[in-house]
Parts: structure tokens; sequence; C-alpha cells
């Protein structure tokens, strides 16, 4: 029974490996121009509540060079490590940070709607699912 579940687990890692990859390919611009991640984090300003828009305007807006290379390797390496299989409870951990900073960002993680976004709970759990119990999934790199 515990090899079906892992062997669930791997699946899932392989679809939010895939899913995070995409992510970070089609950001793959950012690494020459952080303006457009800039552009993003101040239109998500407009929208945000108090407490996000301080992070906006503290952290994320000022950090925008920087932030806009560590996402796009951040996405792009935690979906190939999750595809291979490789450390998945680390990598699922640290992209889990990672998702729930740019919710808390967009101010989504503060509104029930976030219940039924799609990027929500659907990510946030199957990230959450390989931190739990993605140690040594079926048919990856790491034993």
């Amino acid at each position: 029974m515990e090899r079906i579940g892992g062997a669930g687990l791997r699946v899932l890692s392989l679809a939010l490996g895939i899913f995070l990859f995409c992510m970070g390919f089609s950001k793959l611009g950012w690494f020459m121009d952080s303006g457009f991640l800039a552009a993003e984090l101040r239109g998500w300003r407009e929208f945000a509540p108090p407490v996000s828009q301080l992070y906006l305007d503290v952290v994320a807006i000022p950090g925008a060079p920087l932030f806009a290379r560590m996402v796009v390797s951040g996405e792009l390496l935690a979906g190939v490590a999750l595809v291979l299989g490789y450390r998945v409870r680390l990598v699922a951990s640290l992209a889990l940070v990672m998702v729930l900073n740019f919710h808390f960002a967009m101010g989504l993680l503060l509104e029930s709607a976030y219940l039924t976004n799609g990027y929500g709970l659907p990510v946030v759990g199957g990230l959450l699912g390989l931190v739990v119990g993605g140690k040594q999934l079926p048919f990856g790199l790491s034993r």
C-alpha cells in the first residue's frame, strides 16, 4: 500500500515540477529586465490589502532586480528537481515558501477567493503534500 501512495506522490511531483518549470520558462525575460517584475508588483499593489502593500513597498519592489532573477532560477530549478525526483522534500519546501510569498504579495492569501483560485490551494496543498510525504519517492534520483 505504501508503494501506491509513493507512486501517487511521484505523479504529483512530476505535475508540480512541470508546472513550476513552465512558470519559470515563461519569465525568462526577467533575467534581462527586472522591470517586468517591478511592473507586476506595482500592479498588485493597487489592489492588495494594506499589509501586502507594506511588504511590496518595503521589500518586494525595492528588491525587484534581485528577486526577478531569483524567481526565474527558483522556478526552473525547482521544476527540474521535482521532475527528476531530486531532494523532493527540500525542494518542495523552498518552492512552497516562494509560492506563498507571491500569494501574500498579491494579497490573494488573505482573501476567501484564495480557496477557489487554481494557483492557490492546489499548488500549496500539493507542495505541502510533497514536503510531508516526499521522502524516497519511486523513480527519482534521491534514495
